[in-house]
């Protein structure tokens, strides 16, 4: 092995001490890069040059962050689509009802399998990787996650969109998301004389919403505000609504909940019906 001149060690090391790179003093020397990394890696760079080197560092990483904000880091994008269907409907449906769409991704949340399989098919229309699934073991209530910026931003921009669109759209259109409403925010009470299918709803403003898509059913209902709640009462207005809207098959009430007068595993339609059926049996009018 050829050995390095004392000179050229000395400009090597000289250099180190003026902060010049490593690959100007390869230039500056025509030495090897390990031959070089060799005679200067026991001196240390100055604290001007540390602060030089950070902020570059920095400055990359703010540049690549800013070229990459609002796009998938792996590359996953959404399948857009510019036309609604029924399907679709139902899907953004529930992302706005029982799920959450934040700035990384969309959640569903439900103790139902049924409706948790429901909006995994779904979702395949406009996003074809699984989501992550987690079950919280004291409320056996099971969460998907689709966690992708770029997929909330459309689902985001969608769902305002829906929330307008779904007013003027046909009544296959608006049965969906009526559907997708009271799947999941709704119940069917039977107490006493008093039967009726409420759904739950913090925003107000959705609530009005889907008390209007009812009238288009000829499905009257009332609004209490302290409550949160649509309810919907009254012979005539509950079978409207089982044949127009229903509960889906499969999604059942929770036997487990500590006010449940059922205390067994009941499909929600299958209790309309009796709610329906047991009108006969009273003497006032509804």
């Amino acid at each position: 092995m050829k050995k390095t001149s004392s000179h050229l060690v000395e400009k090597c090391r000289q250099l180190r001490q003026q902060d010049i790179p490593l690959g100007e003093i390869m230039k500056k020397t025509g030495l090897p890069k390990t031959t070089v990394y060799k005679h200067i890696c026991n001196i240390p760079r100055s604290s001007s040059f540390k602060r030089k080197i950070s902020k570059k560092v920095t400055e990359k990483l703010v540049k690549f962050n800013k070229s990459r904000k609002g796009k998938s880091a792996l590359n996953r994008h959404p399948i857009k689509f510019k036309k609604w269907t029924p399907q679709l409907i139902m899907l953004v449906g529930h992302f706005i009802f029982d799920g959450e769409i934040n700035n990384n991704g969309c959640v569903y949340s439900n103790r139902s399998e049924a409706l948790i399989q429901r909006v995994e098919k779904l979702a395949k229309l406009v996003y074809k990787y699984p989501p992550k699934k987690i079950r919280v073991e004291k409320s056996n209530v099971i969460r998907i996650s689709y966690h992708n910026v770029e997929l909330a931003a459309f689902i985001k921009n969608k769902s305002r969109e829906l929330l307008q669109y779904i007013q003027i759209s046909p009544k296959k259109y608006k049965r969906q998301f009526l559907k997708s409403f009271f799947d999941d925010e709704g119940c069917i009470n039977i107490y006493q004389n008093n039967r009726r299918v409420r759904g739950y709803q913090h925003d107000i403003k959705i609530l009005k919403l889907i008390q209007n898509l009812l009238l288009d059913f000829n499905i009257k209902s009332v609004i209490e505000n302290k409550q949160r709640e649509l309810v919907i009462r009254r012979k005539e207005n509950l079978k409207k609504f089982q044949k127009e809207i229903n509960f889906s098959k499969g999604i059942y009430i929770n036997p487990n909940r500590k006010n449940s007068v059922w205390k067994k595993k009941l499909e929600k339609r299958k209790i309309l019906e009796k709610a329906i059926k047991s009108y006969q049996n009273l003497n006032r009018v509804y």
